[in-house]
């Protein structure tokens, strides 16, 4: 969409600019070099239901040297205690080996260490144990490691090889798509492959593998990038989106609607597959459907893949209340991915969807030939808003986004953000600092008050890439935010949503208007869904092929985050500050979408003012965030590019029945008026590219 500037964008821009190439000049002078950061804290394994086992190949070829002076066993040792390391806590692990028993043997295959929660020194042990020998028997040894993972969850092997297998039929590939299958139970198996030095017949194999497998695959050519990309598949694989929720299965069609009420479910969704799903809703409440697809990171997918929803009525004519896609608009790989569709009963009462009944909604998975094959685990929330008490007279909508805050400065607090909308961190306005995985989503939840509104940015600083990447090697970073019911906000600044990302300092962010009541009939316009106090998300995303690019396992982010505008006792007109009435304004959130996030606390920032912008960044918060960025620990996804498309029009309220004469002049629209249907949102561009996206 074409945004709007806000009053004094070319200032702070300006400022933004400045700081930024300082923070450049100070890092190529040689202040602070990423390559000693330290490792990133490893996130707690708590609500995790997944597990791991690592397969290392360990036939004879691995005693070889690996050009650094040492042998590929010597270095695969090493990267492996790097990935034990970064686990979480308690997380189930286990070990296997192949090639190790014997000179020769297509049954050389053992379990070194089971898969239990985390035992590190156990791992350890067991690895640094392991002699080179023999054979290489992968087919067989993807065969018993999926018979060491447990039954169910996100089950995951790490396939480690410098080879390919000399063991004949079956083939390794045809064994890796057979174990994976296509998900239909759920959540099921990802084989992850992990190349040490290959290329031809041995890399075509492996990769293979990894794609029959759902999985992804990560090239290591020297010993350095064996131990990154180790610790970067794992720390995906651990850190995974957690989901929440009663499973169920949607309907393959509408007559075969699969019942839902308030609440959270789990599905799974495949290629081109349409699941169906009805609820009953009264003819006042607010509705939101949302659905969030967590495919395996950096699976391959199009520009056109994702998801499309819509909300119909039922009965002779079944109207379209709302309809809204949620593609990639990348080809990179996947990422995390929300959309929601809305059932909002206009002011007058007269809109063929504001009937109480049953209603229909759809969710269709697009996919391109080439994309991933495997079946999505799917997470879908309904929520349902509670009108106005009688007699309330709703302040007027506020679409506007104001002037900037004063800048948000001080020293950034470590924390690790959420992976996804059920385990978000709670922030509050200040400044902190976290770090990003290629192919990761970080989410964070912040309170915004009636009258409130939120301004953030996350900022990426100098970043050491590979010294061998090409100097047109290039990723994208991108954040996207969500109002109560996980409904995607559109920002109302001029603040882009995503930017081409080469290693060098920039910035993304969002702007929101202040949360008011009757922002919900303001179609067309990005205040729509900033309409309900409680908590907001924000999401924080790292393109795939940021593996290819940056030199430490993990990316390092400034998030800088403002709460502007006095917290209001209601959405009524005229409502008094919340303090006024005694209330708390770090209290209680409403519709929380089910979130139980980690407690973060307030960052030692500060910042005060009306409307939006982020203040100036200072250059030693810039290094902060570059040099932070060893071994970064935890999950995945990205903003996704939306488009939302209302099918209906929805009414403005009558001046003497909701809001009064007296509002509908403050809000500039005619009492009775019917906005236009909202054009498509979509949260930033890649300049020269088309539109992408990842949550």
């Amino acid at each position: 969409m074409e945004r709007r500037p806000p009053p004094g964008r070319g200032a702070a821009a300006g400022a933004l600019l400045g700081v930024l190439l300082l923070a450049c000049a100070t890092v190529l002078t040689g202040a602070g070099t990423a390559a000693a950061a330290p490792a990133a804290p490893a996130a707690p394994a708590a609500g995790q239901d997944g597990s791991l086992i690592m397969v290392l190949d360990s036939s004879g070829s691995m005693a070889g040297p690996d050009g650094s002076g040492s042998t590929r066993i010597a270095s695969a040792r090493k990267a492996v205690g790097s990935v034990v390391d970064s686990l979480p806590d308690g997380y189930p692990t286990g070990l296997r080996v192949y090639g190790a028993g014997k000179p020769h043997g297509c049954d050389d295959t053992s379990l070194a260490t089971p898969v239990t929660p985390l035992d590190r020194d156990a791992v350890k042990r067991a690895v640094d144990a392991v002699q080179p020998k023999g054979d290489t028997p992968t087919a067989l040894a993807l065969t018993k490691a999926a018979d060491d993972l447990p039954a169910d969850g996100r089950r995951t092997i790490l396939l480690i090889s410098d080879g390919e297998s000399n063991c004949g039929a079956p083939k390794p590939c045809d064994v890796a798509a057979r174990l994976a299958g296509d998900g239909k139970d759920g959540i099921d198996l990802r084989i992850n492959t992990v190349g040490f030095q290959v290329k031809g017949a041995a890399r075509d194999e492996l990769e293979c593998v990894a794609r029959a497998g759902h999985g992804s695959y990560y090239d290591a050519p020297d010993a350095a990038s064996l131990a990154r990309q180790l610790v970067r598949a794992s720390q995906l694989s651990a850190d995974a989106y957690r989901f929440e929720g009663t499973r169920i299965t949607g309907g393959d069609s509408a007559e075969h609607a699969a019942a839902i009420s308030t609440g959270q479910y789990l599905d799974t969704i495949g290629p081109g597959e349409t699941r169906w799903y009805a609820a009953t809703l009264d003819g006042v409440s607010t509705a939101d459907a949302s659905v969030t697809a967590a495919p395996q990171p950096g699976v391959p997918v199009t520009y056109g893949d994702g998801l499309e929803l819509k909300l119909t009525g039922t009965g002779t004519y079944a109207y379209s209340c709302d309809t809204q896609s949620a593609h990639f608009g990348q080809n990179e790989g996947a990422m995390t991915l929300t959309g929601a569709v809305s059932r909002v009963p206009s002011a007058d009462h007269k809109d063929n969807c504001d009937k109480a009944g049953r209603y229909l909604l759809s969710v269709h998975r697009t996919s391109a030939p080439a994309s991933d094959r495997s079946r999505w685990p799917v997470e879908l929330r309904l929520d349902a808003e509670a009108p106005l008490p009688a007699g309330t007279t709703p302040a007027a909508a506020r679409t506007d986004y104001g002037t900037a805050p004063a800048p948000v400065t001080g020293t950034p607090k470590d924390l690790v953000g959420g992976t996804g909308f059920n385990d978000a961190t709670r922030v509050g306005a200040g400044v902190w600092r976290d770090h990003l995985l290629p192919g990761q989503t970080r989410y964070y939840k912040v309170h915004l008050g009636w009258g409130q509104q939120l301004t953030y940015a996350a900022e990426f600083a100098n970043e050491p890439v590979l010294d061998d990447s090409s100097s047109h090697a290039s990723t994208f970073v991108t954040t996207s935010a969500f109002a109560p019911g996980r409904l995607p906000v559109e920002s109302a600044s001029d603040a882009r949503g995503e930017r081409s990302y080469f290693g060098k300092p920039l910035s993304v962010g969002l702007g929101t208007v202040p949360v008011t009541w009757t922002n919900r009939w303001t179609v067309g316009d990005p205040a729509d869904t900033v309409h309900s106090a409680g908590d907001y998300w924000i999401a924080v995303g790292l393109g795939p092929n940021a593996a290819q690019l940056a030199k430490n396992a993990a990316v390092g982010v400034i998030l800088r985050v403002a709460v502007t505008g006095d917290e209001l006792a209601g959405p009524e007109y005229q409502a008094p500050k919340l303090a006024q009435q005694g209330g708390d304004k770090n209290g209680a959130s409403g519709a929380d979408g089910g979130t139980k996030g980690r407690a973060a606390g307030d960052g030692s920032g500060t910042g005060s003012g009306a409307g939006s912008g982020i203040g100036p960044v200072t250059g030693k918060d810039m290094l902060a965030a570059g040099t932070g960025g060893a071994v970064a620990l935890a999950g995945v996804g990205a903003a996704a590019l939306i488009r939302r498309a209302r099918d209906r029009q929805r009414f403005r309220a009558q001046a003497d029945t909701l809001v009064g004469t007296h509002v509908g002049a403050q809000s500039g629209i005619q009492p009775g008026t019917r906005p236009g249907t909202r054009p498509g949102t979509q949260p930033g561009t890649r300049p020269g590219d088309n539109y992408r996206g990842g949550a």
